[in-house]
């Protein structure tokens, strides 16, 4: 028997999309259902490496999680990676496709559709529920043609829709109300019921407000759902997130500086740390200087590491960066960060924008040419200082040079990775996921001065995903919700 599909679709980016999919996901997961996500199309460079050997949007691994399942490249077939002058990189079914500037995309699209219903299949095929996420906004009506992420899919699975607008951005009663009015009727058509997401007071007094919503559009309400403060404590999927306030941290023993990049990707390296009530992580962005009395610099993975390279001399942190380093800090880079600290970045075949060679901060005696054979996968080991860890790789080109002698792991199929400066102060790697093993995130925290870890990382994870699907049962219908899927 084929599964159901339901399909959720927003007046917007950052209205909360991913966040419902994942709790309802853990919702109807609990209740016994075996549950897929589903994104046709996402656009991130948040990314997770699949134990099938691809990559997909880390919202879709963390639903996959969400739902008690392995990740699978079927989960999110189209990823578009955004690059610098070249536009996006196209990842279909876990692989590079191609690279494409917007206009071309758009050209690009209609052959896209036939992986997505391939992807949509397999999901259907081994699941009781598939529950859909759209990408952007469903009255983005300019890019209806050929569209494979909101209704062009909805339309051609023929899959209900469940549309859900912010309250807490304002103007969601237009938001809601004028998407009925811009989408094709046949589109209209497809919307069951819709979401008031993020709502903040008295659910009494928007009460009219959603009866407003339903007479305006004839769709039914299927909650109105309170703002969800511990998402902050669940993996992000875009760098919208980066915008979001962040609580005082008045129990930090460190402060770690972290240099924000146009191209900044996998940012969710971050999220342990900032986990821990002794560390305060601090976004630095151009126009900035970073702190001075930061004992670690985090240059985090980009997407196009000489545009952001470019970018970081623009903003003066290599200045910054090297006086850290001299008075005695620490600096780590992970894999596109790693890149930045060596020597030289050189782009022969302009993979990520006109060929060339851009000179390095030159911290670690390393050079780094890339190229477009992408490693992808999961590893583990131990660092230099002897301590585990597990965790991905997800990075094009190759880097060498003397430092590589002083490697920064060693991998349990007997390879090296990364590198160590002669002094110790600059590191770099291409492992993702490093702090989110309780035991390396133990070991940074004592050698710079934090005390001990007080936080289970994974635990952490799984008992916000619990608390999120607890909360959305106590202001959705989830049996109305589960009666539309078809």
């Amino acid at each position: 028997m084929s599964a159901r599909a339901l399909m959720f679709q927003g007046t917007g980016s950052d209205v909360g999309k991913s966040l419902i999919v994942a709790g309802l996901a853990r919702a109807f997961a609990d209740r016994g259902l075996r549950v897929r996500p589903f994104k046709p199309q996402n656009m991130s460079n948040n990314a997770d490496v699949t134990p099938d050997g691809g990559e997909i949007g880390r919202a879709q691994a963390l639903q996959a999680r969400a739902a008690r399942v392995a990740s699978s490249v079927h989960m999110n077939p189209v990823l578009l990676k955004p690059q610098s002058e070249v536009g996006a990189q196209v990842v279909v079914h876990g692989k590079v496709f191609a690279t494409a500037k917007a206009t071309d995309y758009q050209r690009l699209k209609g052959e896209l559709m036939a992986p997505v219903l391939d992807s949509f299949a397999h999901l259907k095929a081994e699941a009781d529920l598939v529950l859909v996420e759209g990408a952007g906004s469903a009255s983005e009506v300019n890019l209806r043609a050929n569209d494979i992420a909101n209704m062009g899919f909805a339309r051609a699975a023929d899959v209900p829709v469940v549309l859900i607008g912010d309250i807490d951005r304002g103007g969601v009663i237009a938001s809601l109300v004028g998407t009925r009015a811009v989408i094709d009727p046949a589109d209209a058509a497809l919307i069951r019921g819709f979401i008031v997401n993020k709502f903040r007071g008295d659910p009494a007094l928007f009460a009219d407000g959603m009866a407003r919503i339903a007479q305006a559009t004839g769709w039914e309400p299927l909650g109105l759902v309170r703002f969800f403060g511990d998402a902050r404590a669940l993996p992000a999927e875009d760098a919208l997130a980066l915008d979001h306030a962040r609580p005082a941290k008045p129990d930090a023993r460190v402060r770690i500086a972290v240099p924000v990049l146009p191209h900044i990707a996998n940012f969710d390296d971050l999220d342990p740390l900032d986990a821990e009530p002794s560390v305060d992580v601090v976004r630095v962005r151009p126009g900035e200087a970073i702190p001075g009395d930061v004992k670690l610099v985090i240059l985090p993975g980009s997407k196009a590491t000489i545009a952001d390279l470019a970018g970081l001399r623009a903003a003066c942190f290599d200045v910054d960066i090297v006086a850290h380093v001299r008075r005695g800090g620490l600096v780590l880079g992970l894999c596109g960060g790693y890149q930045m600290l060596g020597r030289s970045v050189s782009d022969p075949a302009g993979l990520e924008g006109p060929p060339g060679t851009a000179a390095g901060l030159g911290l670690i005696d390393v050079a780094t040419a890339l190229s477009d054979d992408k490693r992808l996968v999961a590893t583990r080991g131990t660092t230099a200082d002897g301590v585990p860890f597990a965790g991905y790789e997800m990075h094009m080109g190759a880097t060498d040079g003397p430092d590589r002698a002083r490697p920064f792991a060693r991998l349990a199929d007997g390879t090296t990775d990364g590198a160590m400066s002669a002094d110790g102060r600059a590191m770099g790697t291409y492992i993702h996921g490093l702090f989110a093993d309780d035991r390396q995130r133990a070991a940074w925290l004592a050698r710079l001065g934090a005390g001990d870890t007080k936080v289970s990382y994974d635990a952490q994870v799984e008992a916000t995903l619990d608390r999120l699907a607890a909360h959305l049962a106590e202001c959705i219908d989830l049996d109305r919700v589960l009666a539309l899927a078809r």
